[in-house]
């Protein structure tokens, strides 16, 4: 069943949360799994969506939330929150100790690509022609700002890119799985449910690689704080707002918005050069924003 949502006021600020709180999530995920103190992928995000999980529930429940999900209501969280989670975040982890941070997000920049496409094999049409062209639009701004990095000859590791194709695609999923079947619970006891959900598969391929507790020094530690406190309290529950409140194709827009936040934070931290290429892809991917906003707009009007 289609569900029509409108623009909201509310949906379109936590969507700016996200934003901008996601495309600094980039670069604290790479200090956190890097060196002799980093975390190791998956314990970095078991930690941190385990940790993130039980506070959202514990204060959804001083607050006086509905906490019991239905079994619909438990299947969509499960399923959703393995796909988010370990599929999208946990391998995204892992890539990211072999590629640059801003390689990486502009891999998962094809979301909104695995989006459309998910959701026309779910509804079983094609996409309209004007979404497509400012899907491609974006797509094309996120070619632009990697051209330096491919065209430099320096050549990630083939599997790092295939975890972060894969971590994409496994993301859209779950967007898609949980903007078409929407809980009533709130949305901040659903992320709490999805996080608590994500760690249990985490803890699965923990066990499955063997993996052990590393000795994080202070700045490791401070990264896995910002993730837990702005990437996986204040921004995932944000998106799953966002979700409530407005189309998929519209949410998923940040994945085009977020790579130029993490090029710009490198610029600011790393020292990293910001030229013509960048300048361009950027005004590109701006324009695929736009042109998204602008599609939706005059389909409920």
């Amino acid at each position: 069943m289609k569900i029509d949502k409108s623009f909201s006021g509310a949906g379109l600020f936590h969507l700016l949360v996200v934003y901008i709180v996601w495309g600094s999530t980039y670069l604290f995920i790479r200090i956190a799994v890097q060196g002799e103190h980093g975390f190791p992928p998956f314990i970095l995000g078991g930690t941190r969506v385990l940790t993130g999980g039980i506070i959202l529930l514990t204060w959804s429940k001083l607050r006086g939330e509905r906490l019991r999900p239905t079994r619909q209501e438990l299947k969509t969280l499960f399923i959703s929150g393995l796909l988010l989670w370990v599929g999208g975040n946990g391998f995204l982890n892992w890539a990211e100790i072999r590629v640059d941070s801003g390689l990486a997000s502009l891999m998962i920049a094809a979301i909104p690509i695995w989006v459309v496409l998910v959701t026309s094999l779910v509804d079983r049409q094609l996409p309209q022609i004007k979404l497509v062209g400012a899907l491609l639009i974006g797509f094309a701004g996120i070619l632009v700002l990697s051209f330096p990095t491919f065209g430099s000859g320096e050549t990630a590791d083939a599997w790092s890119i295939g975890m972060l194709l894969f971590a994409g695609l496994s993301w859209g999923a779950g967007s898609v799985l949980q903007s078409r079947n929407p809980v009533k619970l709130s949305p901040v006891v659903s992320a709490g449910y999805q996080q608590l959900f994500g760690s249990i598969g985490f803890a699965v391929f923990i066990l499955l690689l063997g993996e052990t507790w590393p000795t994080p020094d202070r700045q490791v530690w401070l990264a896995w704080g910002y993730l837990v406190i702005f990437g996986s309290l204040f921004a995932f529950t944000s998106y799953v707002t966002a979700i409530k409140l407005l189309p998929m194709k519209i949410v998923s827009t940040y994945a085009y918005v977020n790579p130029v936040i993490a090029l710009f934070l490198g610029w600011l931290v790393l020292s990293e050069k910001i030229s013509l290429w960048t300048i361009v892809g950027a005004i590109l991917v701006l324009l695929g924003v736009a042109g998204i906003f602008r599609e939706r707009y005059r389909s409920t009007n």
